[in-house]
């Protein structure tokens, strides 16, 4: 599985020249939508499957300041999965030094609102997702 890299905008700097905290959260979401792609589900696949999947919560812990023009290396990786609430782990660093770290869950729903069981009624999507679980 390919790291993501995302480049530091001037943009999500603050007046510091210091990245807002907000934009790892952003940068977490950049992650998940390439890590789906990567593994065949891309987000639009998953919607056109009739998919949702609402954030259920986000923590993210920040040890170093990043600056534009970093680069900044996101490693993600799969937690927990059981087919109805997902954990995403996240690691984020620059030039080996991690900057921050995280986690987000997330559940599935239909359009109507219907939670849905990922392991029973998408199991080649659970399984793909099984398969990069890392304790």
């Amino acid at each position: 599985m390919k790291k993501y890299q995302h480049k530091v905008q001037y943009y999500e700097t603050d007046k510091m020249g210091i990245v807002h905290h907000s934009n790892y959260i952003r940068w977490m979401e950049e992650a998940r939508i390439d890590f789906l792609s990567q593994i065949g589900w891309d987000f639009d696949k998953l919607e056109a499957e009739g998919l949702l999947s609402p954030v259920l919560s986000v923590d993210c812990k920040y040890r170093l300041s990043t600056m534009f023009p970093e680069v900044i290396d996101i490693d993600l990786w799969v937690e927990s999965f059981k087919g109805f609430k997902l954990k995403i782990g996240y690691r984020m660093e620059r030039e080996g030094a991690v900057v921050s770290e995280g986690t987000t869950e997330h559940c599935f729903m239909s359009p109507e609102g219907r939670l849905i069981n990922i392991k029973r009624e998408k199991p080649e999507f659970y399984n793909a997702m099984i398969a990069h679980i890392r304790e």
